[in-house]
């Protein structure tokens, strides 16, 4: 019998440099369960703000203009009731960080659309495939 895991009700988002996975997350879990789940996202470490994020971000109407790359340690939060990893370093973070706590940790490894290459078109592509993953990953949890 499969394990039924229950909706959190408030989620950490983790990747590399809370740039690109991490923020596109957070964003899309605001967009799809508006005021229902708390949400934060953080990195391992603090990146630059990336203008392929926002873009693709935009096509759905999610704006994250606001949104300031940080660290887990510039977070200062606790009580997640869900902890999803991005990145191979995200997890290792993620698992010693939260060892003592009461809280789910998943790892949902996704690809790094900064390694693209190519066109604007091309680059603006993966870029999309990581948001539609992600998009589809947060909808199946949710359910």
């Amino acid at each position: 019998m499969a394990e039924i895991m229950s909706r959190p009700s408030s989620i950490l988002f983790i990747c590399r440099m809370n740039a690109v996975r991490s923020p596109m997350a957070e964003g899309l879990t605001n967009l799809l369960f508006p005021k229902q789940v708390y949400t934060r996202s953080c990195g391992v470490f603090a990146g630059e703000r990336d203008p392929f994020v926002d873009s693709v971000m935009d096509e759905l109407g999610v704006d994250l203009g606001n949104h300031q790359p940080k660290t887990f340690e510039d977070l200062a939060e606790e009580g997640f009731d869900l902890v999803v990893t991005l990145a191979p370093e995200a997890h290792h973070m993620a698992l010693e960080q939260t060892r003592t706590q009461h809280v789910d940790v998943e790892y949902w490894p996704t690809i790094d659309p900064t390694v693209a290459t190519g066109s604007r078109a091309q680059i603006m592509d993966a870029y999309r495939m990581v948001r539609d993953t992600l998009k589809r990953k947060i909808e199946q949890r949710m359910q």
